[in-house]
């Protein structure tokens, strides 16, 4: 059968270097996985291999579902779009890994989603675009802190593993990639209303440039003034990518508790 042809609209770069990909699935050891985008099984066949993984496979292209299913016929896989699918129809019970060589133009979305399994998923590991990849890493201060940087490290421990170069893909991307892996940590819930909380972040990052007073604006519950104490006038001088997930946490209880006072506080 004939290799897969890379399609642009889905984002496809296959990776060709077995020793990159070896090292990618060696990123987990074991358990329930489901591997993202497989295309043609160029990681699919190490996670194969070890037998403490017990893997499923989520392929959207057909033209990658055929050679899968010729090559791989052991491979438990579902013809589907990773972003729609109910996993807890696919995996009911028990917790599950994360793996692939993501597309880059929706790895975004696909981490969101990791989020709305965080209590299911301990580790979530694979390749994505450098950029995306320093950004999910970086710490408070850097250019690079954003929305992915404290909602993911709200709930897991961040690791970049290391740089892949353009010319181990065909067709080659325009950007170098990165393999990172997510691992939950031990915080089970926020302390503080977790869905408020990813709402002051993303307004916050919206308007980066400016101080958390006036890129909180819209979040301000009335028109009653009010004096901020000195720990909320600190984060309103800030700018977010200044803040750490502990300080957005705390910001978040301050702007949940002047709702509940009715009080204008930015």
């Amino acid at each position: 059968m004939q290799q897969v042809h890379a399609k642009k609209f889905l984002g496809q770069h296959f990776l060709t270097d077995l020793t990159v990909a070896r090292k990618i699935a060696e990123t987990l050891t074991s358990g329930r996985t489901i591997e993202i985008g497989p295309g043609m099984g160029v990681l699919t066949q190490f996670l194969l291999q070890n037998k403490d993984i017990r893997l499923t496979a989520i392929e959207i292209d057909r033209e990658s579902v055929a050679y899968l299913r010729e090559w791989y016929p052991e491979l438990d896989l579902i013809e589907g779009d990773f972003l729609k699918l109910d996993l807890n129809t696919i995996i009911p019970e028990g917790e599950f890994n994360v793996i692939g060589n993501y597309p880059y133009n929706i790895s975004s979305q696909i981490f969101f989603k990791v989020l709305e399994y965080k209590d299911r998923i301990p580790v979530c590991s694979g390749m994505i675009q450098k950029e995306v990849a320093e950004r999910i890493a970086s710490k408070p201060g850097k250019k690079a802190y954003g929305i992915l940087s404290v909602l993911l490290q709200a709930y897991y421990d961040i690791e970049y593993l290391f740089t892949v170069d353009e010319y181990v893909f065909n067709p080659p991307p325009k950007v170098k990639s990165a393999v990172i892996r997510m691992t939950r940590n031990k915080r089970r819930r926020l302390d503080c209303d977790e869905a408020l909380f990813k709402t002051v972040v993303k307004t916050a990052f919206n308007q980066r440039r400016k101080q958390m007073r006036n890129s909180l604006k819209s979040l301000q519950p009335s028109e009653v003034s009010f004096e901020p104490s000195e720990r909320l006038e600190y984060f309103l001088t800030r700018r977010p990518e200044q803040l750490s997930v502990e300080e957005f946490i705390e910001l978040t209880n301050l702007i949940e508790q002047s709702h509940v006072g009715n009080q204008n506080i930015l």
